[in-house]
Order: C-alpha cells, then sequence, then structure tokens
C-alpha cells in the first residue's frame, strides 16, 4: 500500500530531499507512541538496526510518573536501558508531518536481547503465537471513537479543563452537515494516515455533540493494534495543527455518551473463515462458539485490558450504548458480545466493551487469551441474549477499576497465558492508577461539601 516504505525507497526520498526525519517509536503500557526523532541519515546509518530507551517506559502512568512497587524497573534496578528494534514490516511516512517517517520497535532485554515480556506488543505476538501454533491466524479491526473541541490542549489545560465545549452543537451521529463542519480536521486525518499507508475506510459522526468514529480496514491482529496506535496519535496531532483538542478520555462529562474501542475479532485457518459454517445456525461454527464461550467465562478477568484507568467505568451506564452485562447477542448493540455479520462468511464477534482509552495490544492479547481458551476447554456459549440485554440476571462487567484489577490479578487463564510477571506487573498498574485517584480531591467533593459538609 502508498506509504509503505523500505530501506532503500527512504533512502532515495532522503536523497530527494522528501524526508529528512524519522520517528522511532514504541509503545507504552498506556498504548501511546514514545520514542526519539532521528536524522534520516543517521538512521539510515546504523538506528535501523537498534537504538535505545530508558526501561521506565514500560512502568510509569499516564503523568510519566515513576511508579514504585514493580519488580522489573525501579530506584533500586537504577533504570536501566531497553533496546528498541525497528520492525521495519511498519516503516511508512507520517504524511501528516513534514518531511517525516516513522516506524514501530519491538521492546528488548538490553543484556539478552529477549522480547520484554510485558511489553504490549510483545503480549500480543505471544498470543499470535500460540494461535499459529493450532494453525489459526486472527483477523480484527478497531473502531475509534472520540471527541474535537472547539479550544486547543494547551487553551484548555491553561483553563483547566473547565467550560470544555466540543466543535459541533449537538448529536451528529451520521449526520453530514455536522460533519462537514469539521472536515477541516477529519479529511486531513483521513488523507494523512492513508498516504502513511493507514487504510482508512471512513469516518462518521458519533452519537454525540463533537464525537467522532474512524473506521480503518481489518486486517491481521498485530497490524490492527499497529494500525489504531498510530491513528490515535495521528489524530491528536492533526487536531493540535488545526488549533484543536482531541480527546479519548471515555467520559469527559456525566450528562454526555462516552466513547468507545469496539473490537472486531475472527479467525481464519488456510486463508479461509473458521467461524463460519453454512450448516450451522447463524452460520456460526462450533469453533466459533468456544472461542465466544472464552470471552464470556473470562470476561470479567480480561476487563482491565479493556477498561485501565478509574475514568473507563464511568461509561458502562443502561441506556449508553455501553454494556454492562456479559451477555451475547445477534446484531445487538445493548450486549458486550455482538455476532455481526451472521450467515455469511464475514461471521464475527465484536466486543462492545473496550473505551476510547483502550490499548489495542492488550485488548487484542486478552480477547485472543480468553479465546483460545474458550477452544481448549471447548466451552459452550449459550444461547443468544434478545432484547434489552442492559435487563436481566446475567452477571455484569466489573463495574470498577478495583473489582477488575481483583479478577485480573486471581486469574490462573491469564497467568497461564501471559506469565505470573506479566500480571503482576499490570496488576501493579491497575493498583496504582487506583491509588493516584484515591488521593485527588475532585471538584464534585469540592461542591458538594465546601459549605454543606
Amino acid at each position: 500500500m502508498a506509504g509503505h516504505l523500505t530501506l532503500d525507497e527512504l533512502r532515495a526520498l532522503a536523497t530527494q530531499g522528501e524526508i529528512d526525519t524519522v520517528l522511532v517509536c514504541v509503545v507504552d503500557m498506556q498504548g501511546r507512541l514514545m520514542g526519539k526523532r532521528f536524522h534520516v541519515q543517521h538512521f539510515l546509518d546504523s538506528a535501523w538496526q537498534e537504538t535505545h530507551c530508558c526501561n521506565y517506559l514500560l512502568a510509569t502512568d499516564l503523568e510519566m510518573w515513576t511508579v514504585e512497587g514493580y519488580e522489573a524497573t525501579s530506584w533500586e534496578r537504577g533504570y536501566g536501558d531497553y533496546t528498541m528494534r525497528p520492525d521495519l514490516t511498519t516503516l511508512r511516512r507520517a504524511a501528516w508531518l513534514e518531511g517525516t517517517a516513522m516506524v514501530l520497535c519491538d521492546i528488548l532485554d538490553h543484556h539478552g536481547h529477549d522480547p520484554v515480556a510485558h511489553s504490549p506488543r510483545a503480549l500480543l505476538k505471544g498470543q499470535i503465537a500460540r494461535l499459529e501454533a493450532m494453525g489459526l491466524t486472527a483477523t480484527a479491526a478497531t473502531e475509534l471513537e472520540f471527541f474535537l473541541f472547539e479550544k486547543s490542549f494547551d487553551e484548555l489545560r491553561r483553563d483547566h479543563y473547565r467550560e470544555l465545549q466540543p466543535l459541533s452543537g449537538y448529536n451528529e451521529d451520521y449526520n453530514i452537515l455536522q460533519t462537514t463542519k469539521e472536515e477541516h480536521v477529519m479529511r486531513a486525518l483521513r488523507n494523512g494516515l492513508y498516504l502513511s499507508g493507514v487504510p482508512v475506510e471512513s469516518t462518521k459522526g458519533e452519537a454525540e455533540a463533537g464525537q467522532e468514529e474512524l473506521n480503518i480496514r481489518y486486517a491481521g491482529a498485530l497490524l490492527t493494534a499497529d494500525h489504531h496506535a498510530i491513528a490515535k496519535h495521528a489524530a491528536k496531532e492533526v487536531g493540535w495543527q488545526k488549533g484543536h483538542a482531541v480527546s479519548f478520555l471515555p467520559k469527559w462529562r456525566p450528562d454526555r455518551v462516552g466513547s468507545a474501542a469496539h473490537v472486531h475479532i475472527s479467525l481464519q485457518k488456510d486463508g479461509k473463515p473458521v467461524f463460519h459454517d453454512a450448516e450451522a445456525d447463524l452460520g456460526f461454527s462450533e469453533t466459533g462458539r468456544h472461542f465466544l464461550g472464552g470471552l464470556l467465562k473470562y470476561a470479567g478477568e480480561i476487563t482491565y485490558f479493556f477498561a485501565p484507568y478509574v475514568n473507563s467505568y464511568k461509561r458502562f451506564q443502561k441506556g449508553s450504548f455501553a454494556p454492562t452485562r456479559r451477555v451475547w447477542s445477534v446484531d445487538n448493540r445493548t450486549a458486550a458480545f455482538r455476532l455481526c455479520g451472521d450467515s455469511s462468511p464475514a461471521v464475527r464477534i465484536e466486543c462492545r466493551v473496550p473505551g476510547s482509552d483502550v490499548n489495542p495490544y492488550l485488548a487484542l492479547a486478552a480477547l485472543l487469551a480468553a479465546g483460545i481458551r474458550g477452544i481448549e476447554e471447548q466451552l459452550d456459549p449459550g444461547k443468544p441474549s434478545t432484547g434489552d440485554a442492559y435487563d436481566g440476571e446475567s452477571r455484569e462487567i466489573p463495574t470498577t477499576l478495583m473489582a477488575a484489577t481483583l479478577a485480573m490479578a486471581q486469574s490462573e487463564m491469564l497467568k497461564q497465558a501471559f506469565g505470573e510477571a506479566v500480571i503482576r506487573h499490570y496488576t501493579r498498574a491497575a493498583e496504582w492508577e487506583q491509588e493516584a485517584f484515591n488521593s485527588a480531591v475532585t471538584d464534585w467533593e469540592v461542591a458538594r461539601g465546601f459549605e454543606r459538609a
């Protein structure tokens, strides 16, 4: 696809003066791109093989705080280096930036050059390898929802994020007139990503004022996560260029719809869809049912990897199009897991739990881990839910970060799939997020109790 580059193509573009900078990036626990800007000539001379970063990049929070309590990285261990090894299959233009290319890196131990087990890309690669050992591959797609605001990041930060005004004035779900008003941002984003080798399908208005959705063509699981991470980063940069803040905070106001990142997933074998069986009910195969059975059984244990912050859980409200119960349905947006494309070769499972703050590598790794276990255990998902899935007796999705953290920490399935040290690492990340919130004083507390307490 246009936008992808080989080293020789990059060399030619550098000689022609078209590219002078290369972004060399890793993905952190939060799903953000972190790294360095190289002069293109130094990248071509040596950095295409490897460079280095501080190992605290996989042990900080959103504020880049050096969190105590990690086994892999600490003040006691001296905060040494990781090796960043560029994955040259991801080398591409960053077309929304002048004269710039970019590449994603795998994170390796500085001494033995083994993959760092708790790095998001390594976690997903590990589950892909498990599938491949079964003769299977995974195809996925994510939907990115986010809000556009009138003011810039810098203006809003100086105003302490008060009086946030979306770029449009009313619900713009599928609304062409409203989205025309935002085309100076969204057109630049679509075209910038497409020219960078990210196969954008479309954008649309979502179900709130100023809310957007970006859809990227399905791909292999790792490539889907790469596309998601790049697109999320690009959206913020293009918004900044146009003078607008772009936010992936799932719930920025209690009376506004939240932002999701729904994940679609299916399996293939020898290029043929494994979830499809023309003779089966709904055209949904026994393997697909087992995979779905795993998602349902282990939904609570993997929720943290869909909802990693305190704010993530504010989405889960009745009547909000965000799920609250561990049920599956056929083309029903009130359920946590929706069967799409039933009775066709495109039959697939949509997980509606993740919010827009999700790390796509972790979400896909968790989905694959649970689904693989479902196949191994031959789990039956039962009959699909009908009607309003917000009502009923089915178990709830964990409703708080604390509940999701406990379920993850106690999960034998995840310990076996990811490794016990990895689960301890992410448990510590979750604990710290809760500790940081517990020490904060919110506007709600001040307004409620300042005079009346």
